[in-house]
């Protein structure tokens, strides 16, 4: 990944922020361990300091002066390297043992440089000293020990942090890297369907993550817009093939009409049947406009809490006396028990269900039973529309949705090819399914609706 694109990406900025915040903690947190830690070894150093002092003085008896000498020179020989100084003056202020002479230290804590003592300067001693009976005692530790394992932790809490540091922001640069290279994929997608290849989809890694939940959401869109540019190429390609024979009807009977008219022939049959042409053709597109407007969810601010099973019972005693008419039956079967409550439109769901009766009504032969029920499964509740008439191949079950669209045996059946479009409209705005199911024989179209949530 190039610099700038490093820098100007989302991911890595938010990981730089997280290690600032993650070094700045570790950074505080290091001081404050370090001022306890000092603090404790000056504390225990001063113990340290004191109990050897009053180890030492505990010798002075009052006019034995010998033993407290004796012990001051002994305490001093076991310190070599002088990490330990010793000092006992008279009252006079002469050295009297020790390995240096501090006539002059307060009494009580002090600090001194190394200079004092003779050793070289750059070291500092701290020191304790009293009145031993006349004469003054002075104890005094290097603090080079203290001083070097607090330079010891400074420098571990250092390299911690440099390594914490470096370790973040590559850390950083490698997660960026791998979620701007799903960044880059979606917005390759997005230039290719820009640019009309609406076959084009994110690719997922199937970790289930909120990148790849956000990228199937994308790609169910793009499937439901490829469906709909799809739709739409059918739809103008159905127009122009099944518009154009009852467009040619009407200029033909307009074109015969007209050479009456110059022969003095009465036209008023030609002027009613070229009406009737016009009105199917308006009627289509009207029905065109229809699909449209509910496929753009014009309608919902319509919806409300209904019970399902009345629309069936209305369409079942709308359409009973028209299927005996017509030599075929039509029943009813109503779930028994709680009310079938969806959210809905009751005209929009009286239409579905009165297009599916009259598509069984036009396509069925004499003697055909048609059944409507209402079930419940789960939360869902399944409006069926069942026959026993000759069915639609499976092949044919899909393509009977797309606008226009007829069987070849169903052409000589009035009818514009939009009766279905317009039923899966309506269930794909209700948020329902739709399937084509084999009866054995004849057909039973099921519409699975989400229940009304109480």
């Amino acid at each position: 990944m190039r610099r700038f694109s490093l820098l100007r990406s989302t991911p890595f900025r938010l990981a730089l922020i997280f290690a600032f915040l993650f070094v700045l903690a570790f950074v505080l947190s290091g001081a404050i361990v370090y001022r306890l830690m000092s603090a404790n070894l000056a504390d225990r150093l001063d113990e340290s300091i004191k109990e050897t002092y009053s180890v030492v003085a505990a010798t002075y008896a009052e006019s034995d002066l010998e033993d407290l000498i004796s012990t001051v020179d002994s305490h001093s020989a076991l310190s070599p390297k002088r990490k330990q100084l010793f000092s006992l003056t008279g009252p006079d202020g002469k050295h009297l043992a020790g390995n240096f002479t501090a006539a002059d230290l307060p009494d009580g804590f002090s600090m001194f440089d190394a200079a004092v003592s003779g050793m070289p300067s750059g070291s500092e001693y701290r020191a304790y000293s009293g009145s031993v009976g006349a004469n003054k005692l002075a104890v005094a530790f290097n603090l080079s020990e203290t001083e070097e394992l607090e330079s010891i932790v400074l420098m571990s809490f250092g390299w911690g942090t440099l390594i914490i540091t470096g370790l973040a922001v590559a850390g950083g640069a490698l997660l960026a890297s791998r979620v701007q290279r799903r960044l880059d994929g979606i917005a390759a997608t997005m230039v290719d369907v820009s640019h009309g290849r609406l076959d084009a989809r994110i690719p997922l890694i199937g970790n289930g993550d909120d990148i790849d939940r956000v990228s199937s959401q994308v790609n169910a869109a793009l499937d439901r817009l490829s469906a709909l540019v799809e739709g739409m190429k059918q739809v103008s390609a159905n127009i122009a093939h099944d518009l154009k024979t009852p467009l040619n009807r009407l200029q033909m009977i307009l074109e015969a009409a007209s050479e009456r008219t110059a022969s003095g022939q009465d036209v008023t049959d030609d002027l009613a049947e070229a009406l009737a042409e016009g009105h199917q053709i308006n009627e289509t597109f009207e029905a065109l406009l229809r699909i449209a407007q509910i496929e753009a969810g014009a309608r919902k601010a319509r919806f409300i809490d209904l019970d399902v099973n009345g629309v069936i019972e209305t369409i079942a005693e709308i359409y009973g006396d028209v299927a005996e008419d017509d030599g075929k039956s039509l029943s009813a079967k109503i779930f028994q028990g709680p009310e079938c409550q969806i959210h809905g439109d009751w005209e929009l769901l009286t239409q579905m269900s009165a297009n599916l009766v009259e598509n069984a009504l036009r396509h069925c032969p004499p003697g055909t039973a048609i059944e409507l029920s209402v079930t419940r499964q789960d939360d869902c509740i399944l409006v069926k529309v069942s026959d026993n008439g000759p069915g639609i191949p499976p092949e044919e079950r899909e393509r009977v949705f797309q606008r226009l669209y007829r069987l070849d045996h169903s052409r000589t059946t009035p009818g514009d090819g939009l009766g279905l479009s317009l039923v899966r409209a309506i269930a794909d705005l209700h948020g329902a399914s739709i399937s084509l199911e084999d009866n054995h024989p004849g057909l039973t179209v099921t519409v699975n609706f989400p229940r009304a949530r109480s």
